[in-house]
C-alpha cells in the first residue's frame, strides 16, 4: 500500500471555490462519466441535497458530481450552479430536449464563522465546477467547503480552533481509493489517540476535551466556561475510488468511510453534527468491498488530520500551525 495524490485516482475532477472573508466556500468532486455512488448520513442535523436518489432500491444508475459547500441550508444552492455548468458541458443524463446533471450534496454550518451573509450559491458553484473541469491538484486547508471550518466548539467560538478540509488516497496494486473531507467538528481531532486540535482550555495552554467537557455537562446548550455550546458543526465528505462496485456495495462503502471520521473526532456523529459521506465508484479494478472500506476508512481518517494540519489561522480561530502546545 502507497500513499498517492487523490487526482491521481482516474475519472475523477476537483474544483474548490471560497470567500476567506465572508468565511465560506465550497468544493465540487466530478466524474464526468458518472459514478455508482453511495451515501451514509450519521449526523442528528443532516443538510443534504438529492440522496435519496442515491439508495439501492431508486433507479438512480449514476452522479455526474457531489458538492461540499458551507453556508448551512443556504449553502445548497451552489449545487444549481453545478448543474448549470455540466448541462452547458453536456453532461448528464440524455432525456432528448438536453442532459440533466445528477449532483449531490451536502452542507456546513460555517454562518458565526466571518460574515453570516456570506453563503455559497449557484454563481461559487459554477466557478468551482469550472475549476474541476480544468482539473489540477487538490488543495488542502482553508479551501473550498473547509474556508469557514472550525473544530473545538464545546466551550464557545472563543476557545475553538480553525479546521479546514483535507485529502488522502491510496493504491493498493491497481486499487485506487481515496478522500476528501471537510472537517468542522464540534468536538476533537485526534491522531494516533491524542487530541491534535479542539476546544482549548481557558488559560490557552492545552485541550479541555470536548468528551469530557460534555460529560460534566448534563444538559446541552447550558453555559460552558464563559460561551455557550454552540451546536452548529458537521464532517462532510467524499470517498472516491476506481473499483468497481454495485449501488449496494457503494453505500455499504460510504458506512464503512464512516468508520474514519469516528476514529479521528471525538465525539462524532452528535446530535448537533450533520456528519455525511458519499461514496463514489468508477473503474473497472474487481476488489473486494471490505478491501476497499479498509482503504476508504484509513483515507477518511488521514483527510480529517491533514485538515487541520494544513489550516491556517483565519477570522481569530487560531490555526494548530500557530499553537506551540498542540504541535507538541
Amino acid at each position: 500500500m502507497e500513499k498517492i495524490a487523490i487526482h491521481q485516482i482516474p475519472g475523477f475532477r476537483f474544483g474548490q471555490v471560497q470567500d476567506l472573508e465572508g468565511g465560506t466556500g465550497c468544493t465540487v468532486i466530478l466524474c464526468p462519466e458518472g459514478a455508482v455512488t453511495g451515501v451514509d448520513v450519521r449526523g442528528g442535523s443532516p443538510g443534504t441535497r438529492d440522496t435519496d436518489a442515491l439508495a439501492p432500491t431508486c433507479n438512480r444508475q449514476v452522479v455526474h458530481s457531489v458538492v461540499l459547500a458551507g453556508g448551512s441550508a443556504f449553502g445548497l444552492d451552489a449545487a444549481g450552479g453545478v448543474m448549470r455548468k455540466l448541462e452547458e458541458e453536456g453532461i448528464g443524463r440524455d432525456v432528448m430536449v438536453t442532459v440533466v446533471p445528477n449532483v449531490c450534496a451536502a452542507i456546513l454550518f460555517d454562518l458565526k464563522f466571518g460574515s453570516p451573509d456570506a453563503r455559497p450559491d449557484g454563481a461559487m458553484g459554477y466557478a468551482a465546477c469550472e475549476k474541476a473541469l480544468e482539473g489540477g491538484p487538490f488543495q488542502e486547508g482553508n479551501f473550498g467547503a473547509g474556508a469557514g471550518c472550525t473544530v473545538g466548539k464545546i466551550c464557545g467560538p472563543q476557545f475553538s480552533m480553525k479546521g479546514g478540509i483535507g485529502a488522502c488516497a491510496y493504491r493498493q496494486d491497481n486499487l485506487m481509493v481515496g478522500a476528501v473531507v471537510a472537517c468542522n467538528a464540534m468536538g476533537d481531532v485526534l491522531e494516533q489517540g491524542k487530541i491534535i486540535a479542539g476546544a482549548r482550555n481557558q488559560e490557552n495552554t492545552g485541550f479541555a476535551g470536548s468528551e469530557s467537557v460534555l460529560l460534566a455537562n448534563s444538559q446541552r446548550q447550558k453555559d460552558i466556561f464563559s460561551g455557550k455550546f454552540v451546536g452548529e458543526n458537521t464532517v462532510i465528505g467524499c470517498v472516491v475510488t476506481n473499483a468497481a462496485l454495485n449501488k449496494s456495495q457503494a453505500a455499504k462503502l460510504a458506512a464503512v468511510a464512516q468508520n474514519g471520521i469516528a476514529r479521528a473526532v471525538r465525539p462524532a456523529n452528535a446530535t448537533f453534527d450533520g456528519d455525511c459521506m458519499f461514496a463514489m465508484c468508477h473503474g473497472a479494478v474487481p476488489a473486494d468491498p471490505d478491501a476497499v472500506g479498509i482503504l476508504a476508512a484509513r483515507a477518511v481518517e488521514e483527510a480529517i488530520i491533514r485538515a487541520v494540519k494544513t489550516a491556517e489561522t483565519l477570522h481569530g480561530r487560531p490555526a494548530l500551525r500557530d499553537l506551540p502546545f498542540a504541535k507538541g
